[in-house]
């Protein structure tokens, strides 16, 4: 029987072992071989978000992390930063003071 994986809510990598938080909350300590985000360390201890990781992770690259695990040949980062986070732009409107 295969084994349930997870995806990573940092760069999208859907094989993590566990769920990188628990149904109470606590962070797994699980590190994506992705991105190299640590659940519970980057997040709770370091006060690192999701989204400020995968920003600081597409800005190098998205490089393969892991020494240890090989990146899977159908992994692509082109997926990855497609799904990036987008910057909202916000319009400023100038009320034209009237004469």
């Amino acid at each position: 029987m295969k084994s349930k994986r997870h995806s990573c809510p940092v760069c999208d990598y859907p094989g993590l072992l566990e769920p990188p938080r628990s149904p109470s909350g606590g962070g797994s300590y699980e590190i994506c071989p992705s991105c190299g985000f640590q659940f519970g360390v980057d997040d709770d201890d370091k006060g690192i978000t999701y989204t400020a990781a995968r920003a600081t992770w597409i800005a190098k690259g998205s490089p393969w992390t892991s020494k240890g695990t090989p990146q899977p040949k159908d992994w692509t980062m082109k997926k990855v930063d497609q799904k990036a986070p987008k910057k909202k732009t916000v319009k400023k409107t100038v009320k034209k003071k009237k004469a």
